[in-house]
């Protein structure tokens, strides 16, 4: 049964990110279908592909935590939610509600060239549902700077209202389609380019931006760079255990942890809903 969506006031940086899509027909850059997504041997070395999904590269490449992609445990129990980009195209929110989903976080951007397509009604469908919702970047640190890419973010759906139901932006950053692990940048690079993306989404937002990623990825590409971790919430990937596991960083406490993706990538909050609330509102 479909429960019908509260009636609600619209924020206007949603309001104004559903008039820049009905202007847009297409997205910036073309993205294949959900049925067609190309698979790693399908793009050129070190590019992108048009939508390089939450993880995709962790499961392709079975860098979580070393745990076995395959395996899924136990839902825990919680304050749970979702993460979707274009591949998940139309989605039954209210749906998701009575199953007990609190929040999302919709893929946007991507880099400085492509936008989903579908962000305008996954992002203001979810709202309307009732659910804590958020935008999220996926990073291309190979392409334009963090500055650029935070512009574009921003520009484009990761702006940021307090409203009680909007979280600030999320940058998910993780191993690349192909080519470099690291995109070709030294720990150091690595760790300005983060440094540049972050420092200017608070500038346009007022709000720190929560990171997406692995501790292998951290480890590997940051040097384990603990300078993130007194100011931006951690978003841990680590699936088929019972727990995030040890956390990069310095990190205490993963803000959020991404801890499954059957049938979709599915997330739990650390504390509870009213936590959840103050966390959007910046509280």
């Amino acid at each position: 049964m479909i429960i019908k969506a509260p009636t609600r006031r619209l924020p206007l940086m949603i309001l104004v990110a559903a008039g820049a899509a009905v202007l847009s027909v297409a997205p910036a850059t073309a993205e294949p279908s959900k049925t067609s997504a190309p698979k790693p041997s399908q793009t050129k070395s070190g590019e992108l592909p048009a939508d390089a999904q939450m993880g995709w590269r962790n499961r392709e490449a079975g860098k979580l935590a070393g745990a076995d992609a395959g395996v899924h445990a136990a839902a825990p129990t919680g304050v749970l939610g979702l993460d979707v980009s274009s591949y998940q195209g139309k989605e039954n929110w209210p749906r998701w509600v009575t199953r007990g989903k609190s929040f999302v976080y919709v893929k946007a951007t991507q880099g400085t060239s492509y936008r989903n397509p579908y962000f305008s009604s996954q992002y203001t469908e979810s709202y309307y549902a009732g659910m804590v919702h958020g935008a999220y970047h996926y990073a291309n640190p190979a392409g334009r700077s963090g500055t650029r890419q935070a512009r574009y973010f921003v520009k484009h759906g990761g702006a940021w209202s307090k409203d009680n139901q909007t979280l600030p932006g999320a940058l998910d950053i993780e191993y690349g389609p192909r080519g470099h692990a690291c995109y070709g940048l030294s720990k150091a690079r690595m760790v300005r380019w983060i440094t540049a993306f972050t420092t200017e989404y608070k500038r346009l937002t007022t709000r720190n931006a929560v990171i997406y990623t692995t501790a292998d990825w951290w480890n590997r590409c940051t040097g384990n760079t603990k300078k993130f971790s007194s100011t931006n919430a951690l978003w841990a990937a680590r699936w088929g255990t019972k727990t995030p596991g040890k956390l990069p960083g310095g990190w205490k406490v993963a803000t959020f942890w991404q801890y499954s993706s059957n049938p979709i990538d599915q997330n739990k909050f650390y504390s509870n809903r009213a936590n959840l609330t103050k966390f959007a509102n910046g509280d």
